[in-house]
């Protein structure tokens, strides 16, 4: 952004995703402290024997609450739509439905947090009823927020090929239409995190396919190094 210019024979995008936040107040004062942005073992934990709140409407959010409902008191999934099912699978919602300590909440949005008194940390959230108006506050300790992630590709030039979210695609997932489109001259076909450009990789989560993980990022970013090798190899032949 200030003008330098670096030369490279090799270059390995890792620029991220960002998560999509709610347009509330004081988020950021709560992530980490009761917001979060996935449910694994550790925020399941941390969860039992508590009432929790769940934002979204995808596959994800359903697994999410699923998997939270084994530990939490209560899960309420939050989502603007009136009928889940326009974004859920048929199997995810049944399940939700069976669930008795799940709760789905149609039409409906986080509104505002409060904190816990004693703690500091996140202790209720307000939800609004999109169809009615009215307002609802709940003593809840946990937020987690499944609304997917915007990856941070907007730099890139337009050669570089984007799935239909701006995920960066790489390997086998890159059509022949693309390969033609960039100019691939190649005789070899992109290795697995090669973009359609060669020499030029995308690892982590700004990469199409990938599990949004840290470890599966660094593992990423470890094997592409053997890649970069063969890759300049092929030049100084």
């Amino acid at each position: 952004t200030d003008g330098r210019t670096v030369r490279a024979r090799s270059v390995v995008v890792a620029a991220g995703a960002q998560y999509r936040r709610l347009p509330v107040d004081n988020l950021e004062d709560y992530e980490g402290r009761g917001v979060h942005y996935g449910a694994t073992p550790l925020e399941a934990q941390l969860c039992h024997g508590h009432d929790v709140a769940l934002v979204g409407a995808g596959n994800s959010a359903g697994q999410g609450a699923v998997y939270l409902s084994e530990t939490a008191r209560k899960v309420y999934v939050i989502y603007r739509r009136a009928d889940i099912r326009e974004t859920m699978s048929e199997y995810l919602v049944r399940r939700l439905e069976e669930m008795p300590n799940i709760e789905l909440v149609p039409s409906t949005e986080v509104s505002a947090l409060h904190p816990n008194t004693a703690t500091g940390a996140l202790g209720g959230v307000t939800f609004h009823n999109r169809e009615t108006g009215e307002d609802e506050t709940c003593e809840v300790g946990h937020l987690f927020l499944f609304l997917g992630a915007d990856p941070c590709t907007d730099w890139l030039p337009e050669q570089v090929c984007l799935d239909d979210k701006d995920f960066v695609i790489t390997g086998r997932d890159i059509d022949n239409l693309h390969l033609v489109r960039a100019g691939w001259q190649l005789d070899r076909m992109p290795t697995k995190y090669e973009t359609c450009w060669p020499r030029v990789y995308a690892v982590g989560d700004i990469r199409h396919g990938s599990v949004k993980r840290v470890a599966s990022g660094v593992g990423e970013g470890s094997v592409v190094v053997s890649d970069i090798h063969k890759a300049l190899a092929e030049i100084a032949d």
